[in-house]
């Protein structure tokens, strides 16, 4: 199915996708980790060997020049959400592609089974103000605490970029580039701040 949406250079996106018939997508925690690896190894010009950099941190994976600024994402039982900043022409689809097909090859070989994992195509929404970048922002690191909003449990939550804001040399830190963002984001780190926004 071809995608209506264009990417532009230097614009902000919203991409989210679930698995087939909202069924699980992460099964145990190596999973998540595998996942989180594929974010880094994904975004780049280079051609990484999954199976050669298994057991390296990833700030020691050369990955050569980065194709889309990730600002911020959410793993959740049987759905993701990501904010992109389309970096080159063609990076968001490049690496959407890649990271979709590099996951669901890791699944079926690992449980042995066949078929999509996922929705096909992944979802995603264009960022046209800072505001909605706001409530997107604040959307995917609200996602784990929906039900009961709290702080704690955000903070220790590892399979969100919401920690590698506030905690200082979290490995997975290097998934991300703060820096993308038009604005601060300790605008957005009071929790009540971030409920607020997404309030209204």
């Amino acid at each position: 199915m071809e995608r209506s949406l264009t990417y532009l250079p230097n614009n902000y996106y919203h991409i989210y996708n679930r698995g087939i018939n909202k069924r699980e997508i992460f099964f145990d925690k190596n999973d998540w980790k595998h996942f989180q690896t594929l974010l880094y190894t994904r975004n780049s010009t280079k051609r990484i060997d999954s199976t050669r950099v298994k057991r390296l941190p990833l700030h020691k994976i050369d990955r050569g020049e980065t194709i889309v600024d990730l600002a911020a994402y959410v793993l959740m039982p049987n759905h993701f959400h990501l904010l992109l900043k389309e970096k080159v022409e063609g990076g968001i689809s490049s690496f959407m592609g890649k990271l979709g097909t590099a996951y669901s090859m890791y699944i079926n070989t690992k449980y042995e089974r066949s078929g999509p994992l996922m929705c096909r195509p992944y979802r995603s929404k264009y960022i046209d103000s800072d505001e909605y970048m706001r409530w997107v922002l604040s959307y995917i690191h609200m996602n784990p605490v929906k039900k009961n909003p709290n702080i704690s449990q955000l903070n220790n939550y590892h399979y969100s970029s919401y920690p590698d804001y506030y905690q200082p040399n979290r490995p997975e830190s290097t998934i991300i580039n703060k820096e993308c963002l038009p604005f601060s984001f300790q605008e957005l780190e009071d929790i009540n701040s971030m409920l607020n926004i997404l309030e209204n």
